[in-house]
C-alpha cells in the first residue's frame, strides 16, 4: 500500500518527530517511511487507518508493505493498494477528501457512523 497525503496531513506523527524530518517546506513529494502496516501504525498512527484495516483483512501486519509519503502536490488523501496473488493481480486507488482534522478523511466519520447505525439495524443487506 502506498499512501501520499498533503502536508498538513502528516504534521506532528511521532515518526517524523523522532527522525527529525522537515516537510514544512516541501515542493515536490518525499517518501518518508517503507516497512510494514504495524511499523507504519505506530510512526503515523492517526494516518493509517486504512493500512491497518487492509493487513487486518488480508495477510496480516507484518506481511502487510506499506509507504508513506508527503506530497504537496496532491489536495486528498490518496491511498494506492497492490495485491499480487498466485491467483490474481489487482490495485486500487482512493482519494479521500480530508476532514477539517487534516490527518484523516470525511469517509472515515462518515464510516463509522455507517457502522454505527448498521449494529442496530434489524435488517441488513450487505457488508
Amino acid at each position: 500500500m502506498v499512501t501520499r497525503k498533503p502536508i498538513d496531513g502528516l504534521k506532528g506523527a511521532p515518526f517524523i518527530v523522532q527522525n527529525n524530518i522537515d516537510i514544512d517546506n516541501l515542493r515536490e513529494p518525499l517518501k518518508l517511511f517503507e516497512g510494514s502496516a504495524r511499523e507504519a501504525a505506530k510512526g503515523f498512527p492517526a494516518n493509517v487507518n486504512v493500512a491497518v484495516a487492509l493487513s487486518l483483512a488480508g495477510i496480516g501486519p507484518d506481511r502487510t508493505r506499506m509507504q508513506v509519503w508527503a506530497d504537496p502536490t496532491v489536495p486528498r488523501n490518496v491511498h494506492r493498494i497492490e495485491v499480487e496473488a498466485d491467483s490474481a493481480r489487482f490495485s486500487m486507488s482512493i482519494e479521500n477528501i480530508p476532514s477539517e482534522n487534516p490527518k484523516t478523511g470525511i469517509i472515515t466519520a462518515l464510516s463509522v457512523i455507517a457502522l454505527l447505525r448498521k449494529q442496530r439495524a434489524t435488517l441488513c443487506v450487505g457488508t
